[in-house]
């Protein structure tokens, strides 16, 4: 983990991606209190959706879309 400053970010940017890309952590301060934390994106394995797991547990009224009362004139 190293800890830059803004300025040193901006003029080091894809210097710092590199580093990131290869594992490392880097942390930017402003006023030397951390803000922002550089991570590598991991991607996540995520299994597939499977639709209609919740059938027949929402039931939509034949009234769903009627005016409510209180909004009537």
């Amino acid at each position: 983990m190293t800890v830059y400053n803004i300025h040193e970010a901006k003029t080091h940017f894809s210097k710092l991606l590199a580093r990131v890309m290869s594992g490392e952590e880097i942390i930017i301060a402003k006023a030397g209190n951390p803000i922002v934390r550089l991570l590598p994106f991991e991607k996540e394995s995520v299994a597939p959706r499977t639709s209609g797991l919740d059938k027949g547990k929402i039931i939509i009224k034949a009234n769903f879309d009627d005016p409510l009362p209180e909004f009537e004139l």
